[in-house]
């Protein structure tokens, strides 16, 4: 006889990897023990030496869907003459490695029986069984039990323990395991806090949808906004009370027949939508569709989701065609996730809440992704991804790396991992930054990271710049922003030999104290050269201009006309003042509260304003946004000037600029010039990355930054220059925006520390 200590580390508690490994054991005839610990999941295995090797080889061919095995360790042990095979209780070590699956939407087999009249959990809004269900929006600690969870405070009844402790059970060791008799439940109020007494709270909340009412729903991750997404009247009221002008609305429908009857959708569209991340996926809208113009007014495309909890499926039995789902939450904080917060909170907003008492321990907004160029593209990684990390061949130091302050992510490495948290927003108040800090501390907690060094970006007013350079008894590494967008895109490619990164954004603090954002830059590890950069132009207001981009117009046409411009015959006249145009131009003249960009961004805004289609925005990239949507396909591009004097070169853009007013004084329509500038843009970008590789002999390019969610800017960029010989990495699993930024910045770190 022979005796085996197993150890398996990866994400393999609270995925049905202890029953997995109890019947696996009893098929091969083996005795020991099977228990959680905080180092993963620990096996003891006793009998033939054949049977043993066979139950290890299992473990990695077979084991559960939503398992990741990491690694498998084996230990020679002296055997004890065990008979038996059991599930022990958990052990909890000093070192933690176990990973924490994320939250998984509801299986099949769960599906079938919420709908299934003759099952003890029918209409059940929280069945869940060990393949499925909630996991790190309701995780304390590890190792994950229910003890460490939200539910804690659910004693199982007889059913659901009988279910618990039976190895034949798809519930056996499901930590969330419940029902009607003894888990949580649903309530529905009123806007003032006034319980609504019916028979089932979710029909109750279908009717009030129906009448158009405003229902804050309490979700996995936090409360959503929901309104029936074909009732305008409906729709507007809610943009009006968020209040949310423009930007869209996340819907969801019950199932891809319904999606398709107001979008196309392709085949890896429905992969995608159907996966078990279940993230928002933005696809094109049919040009006649039922839905709600106010939805996503200018924009040629949908956000769409599939329901991901019970909850959602028993709303969908509504016979909605499709429902808005959108964040629950004051514009610019947080989404809610206590009952108490969204009752004082979005009571402004909402008419009625269907709240539930199981609470939500870690906050996690719904992630977003995008099929481009045939790839899945991930623009907002939270649910459903957060808390897996990316995997290294080498072992990296305890970094904890702070991000930037849009879209903020905060990233910790350990051992051969990388963590990026979930979306946390914009770090602009109080209660954005106290869940930064929250986060930060949970993930140091749960992860076991007590990182010595700290990474953070140069930029001296972002709040996580601020937070970094308060805390004592850490090194303090500051990294260049668009440095740690390249870092990124390499980290993620699994490649850190030298490179020309194009890093392309609206905003981010350069070397030189200017805004950087049209960077082209050859990157070698730890250090990084600028060889390019889009030509300097001023910023009229500071942080002003990025939210009326008619200052960036002004801003650009004032190189080549002057005073001039004031009577050329702009779209933006019709709306501006002339008094504000002029005093732009003062601005301009004087230097006045105009510092210096360089961002690619800024340059798209300034064209969206030149031809008329954005002055002010109402969201983050709108202008750029919509200028893309009203892209036609053209065959030739705008010119830029390559100026290459010297170094760094610089991208002008004054000829595209010029031509551009041409097209206007003749009338051409602005979707024309939308073309002929991204093709511009594409055109230029080539150009320098031929030069680069003239001068370098690099063949590498890794593509960066804001600028790449751009669908026809990504897709061109990778397709010629892969023509052209280069190889190309992009970003797939990390968000090419700043919620990447975390990740390069501890890439810095690790890559300084060998």
């Amino acid at each position: 006889m022979h005796r085996v200590k197993v150890v398996v580390s990866g994400v393999v508690q609270g995925v049905g990897f202890r029953p997995f490994i109890y019947r696996l054991a009893h098929k091969h005839r083996l005795a020991g023990y099977v228990t959680n610990t905080s180092r993963g999941v620990e096996i003891e295995v006793e009998g033939k030496e054949e049977d043993i090797d066979a139950f290890i080889k299992a473990i990695t061919k077979n084991s559960p869907p939503i398992a990741l095995i990491s690694s498998i360790k084996t230990y020679p042990l002296t055997p004890l003459g065990e008979k038996a095979f059991l599930i022990k209780k958990s052990k909890v070590y000093t070192y933690r490695s176990t990973l924490i699956s994320p939250d998984v939407c509801i299986c099949e087999d769960c599906l079938r029986e919420l709908f299934d009249k003759n099952d003890r959990r029918y209409r059940y809004p929280f069945i869940n069984c060990t393949n499925c269900g909630p996991r790190y929006t309701i995780i304390d600690d590890i190792p994950y039990d229910r003890a460490n969870t939200s539910m804690r405070k659910f004693p199982m009844c007889k059913e659901c323990a009988a279910e618990y402790s039976n190895p034949k059970s798809r519930r056996f060791h499901a930590e969330p395991n419940a029902c009607f008799k003894c888990g949580p439940k649903v309530f529905l109020y009123d806007k003032e806090k006034r319980p609504i007494f019916c028979n089932d709270p979710i029909l109750e909340t279908i009717k009030l949808l129906k009448k158009g009412f405003i229902v804050a729903i309490k979700g996995l991750g936090g409360f959503h906004l929901a309104v029936d997404a074909e009732n305008s009247k409906a729709v507007m009221k809610l943009r009006k009370r968020k209040p949310r002008k423009e930007k869209p609305f996340a819907i969801m429908s019950k199932d891809l027949d319904d999606i398709c009857q107001y979008a196309n959708i392709s085949e890896a569209d429905r992969k995608l939508l159907t996966s078990l991340e279940r993230p928002i996926v933005i696809v094109p809208k049919k040009e006649k569709n039922p839905l709600s113009e106010g939805i996503a007014p200018r924009i040629k495309n949908f956000g769409v989701m599939l329901p991901y909890t019970p909850l959602h499926y028993l709303l969908m039995e509504g016979g909605f065609l499709a429902l808005v789902m959108t964040s629950g939450n004051i514009s610019e904080e947080p989404i809610c996730i206590e009952n108490d917060e969204a009752f004082s909170k979005l009571k402004g907003i909402a008419d009625y809440f269907l709240v539930h008492n199981r609470d939500i321990l870690q906050r996690t907004d719904d992630s977003v992704c995008q099929i481009v160029n045939g790839k899945v593209r991930i623009i907002r990684r939270s649910r459903g991804y957060v808390p897996l990390p990316l995997f290294f061949d080498g072992d990296l130091p305890q970094v904890l790396a702070v991000g930037a302050s849009e879209k903020n992510t905060i990233c910790l490495t350990k051992e051969n991992k990388a963590f990026i948290s979930q979306h946390i927003g914009d770090l602009e108040n109080l209660e954005t930054l106290q869940f930064f800090e929250h986060v930060i501390s949970h993930l140091k907690r749960i992860l076991e990271i007590e990182p010595k060094i700290l990474a953070y970006d140069l930029h001296p007013q972002y709040l996580s710049t601020k937070w970094a350079l308060e805390q004592k008894g850490v090194k303090l590494i500051g990294v260049q922003h668009h440095h740690a967008h390249i870092l990124s895109c390499l980290a993620e490619n699994g490649d850190f030999s030298k490179v020309i990164g194009l890093a392309l954004d609206g905003t981010g603090y350069g070397e030189d104290g200017r805004l950087w954002g049209g960077e082209i830059l050859l990157v070698d590890k730890t250090r990084y050269k600028r060889l390019a950069h889009l030509a300097y132009r001023p910023l009229p207001g500071g942080e002003k201009a990025i939210k009326e981009p008619w200052r960036m117009a002004i801003s650009y046409l004032y190189p080549i006309y002057g005073r001039r411009l004031l009577e050329l015959p702009l779209p933006l006249k019709e709306v501006i003042e002339q008094k504000k145009i002029e005093k732009i131009i003062y601005m301009i003249e004087h230097g006045i509260n105009c510092p210096l960009s360089s961002g690619l961004g800024r340059l798209f805004d300034a064209v969206a304003a030149m031809i008329g289609i954005r002055y002010y925005i109402d969201y983050s990239a709108q202008a750029a946004i919509e200028l893309e949507m009203c892209r036609d396909e053209v065959d030739e591009g705008y010119e830029f000037f390559i100026d290459t004097k010297e170094m760094p070169w610089k991208i002008d853009p004054n000829p595209a600029v010029l031509a551009i007013i041409q097209d206007l004084k003749r009338g051409v329509s602005r979707c024309i010039i939308s073309g002929k500038f991204h093709k511009g843009i594409v055109d230029v970008l080539v150009r320098i990355c031929s030069l680069a590789r003239e001068k370098t002999g690099l063949k590498k390019i890794a593509l960066s930054g804001g600028v790449f969610q751009n669908a026809y800017l990504l897709t061109q960029m990778e397709n010629r220059l892969k023509e052209l010989g280069f190889v190309v990495y992009s970003h797939c699993q990390v968000p090419c925006n700043d919620g990447g930024i975390s990740l390069g910045q501890a890439m810095k770190v690790a890559l300084l520390s060998n």
